[in-house]
């Protein structure tokens, strides 16, 4: 009834329910003295020119303890790469405390990008009072790719808020992956049973 499955084959549908199921989720992580960050930005990582792109840093101390934006005097600065040393920022966000996954309360911004090119956004923190991190400073890389329209006009504003009405809410999207990948392994392993007999 079903074709023989060879190992290889196997292996390769199991990667590709993997592949297929995983939620497109890219952190970056840098660590500066006993303060660590996760940063992302969306959308996935790939933010375009002249439309708003949201940014959140996930800091914790050694330990895994997390680090509130309540808690750090946080400034985010936006530069142009290439950059003279010393030179101004082009963009310094307001730091707002943002709900991102598993983490509440850390620091996040909307950016919009001016136009395409090498950005590097410089994140850089002290303790307030009764803080135990210590003074830190990171930055990331981060590519613009051009955009479909200007970000005030109407067309843009009208593609984001369709955008938005057709992505699942966050909290589904990692249990939405757990669903696939379940019933892919299922279906896979109920496929190399019936194959056997």
């Amino acid at each position: 009834m079903f074709p023989q499955l060879s190992r290889s084959k196997f292996l390769g549908g199991i990667l590709l329910t993997l592949w297929l199921a995983s939620p497109a989720v890219a952190h970056k992580v840098e660590v500066a003295g006993d303060v660590a960050a996760t940063f992302h930005l969306e959308p996935h990582h790939s933010p375009k020119a002249g439309e708003p792109a949201q940014v959140w840093f996930a800091l914790t101390r050694k330990g895994g303890a997390i680090i509130p934006l309540a808690q750090c005097n946080c400034k985010l600065a936006v530069h142009l790469q290439p950059d003279r040393e010393g030179s101004k920022p082009l963009l310094e966000p307001v730091l707002q405390a943002t709900t991102a996954e598993r983490y509440q309360g850390i620091p996040g911004a909307e950016i919009v990008f001016p136009k395409p090119g090498v950005y590097e956004l410089e994140l850089r923190g002290t303790p307030k009072a009764g803080g135990s991190f210590q003074p830190f400073e990171l930055s990331y890389k981060v590519i613009v790719g051009a955009g479909s329209t200007p970000a005030g006009s109407p067309t843009a504003q009208t593609a984001r808020q369709s955008e938005q009405a057709e992505q699942p809410p966050a909290q589904w999207q990692i249990p939405v992956a757990v669903g696939a990948v379940v019933v892919g392994i299922g279906a896979i392993v109920f496929w190399v049973r019936k194959s056997k007999s």
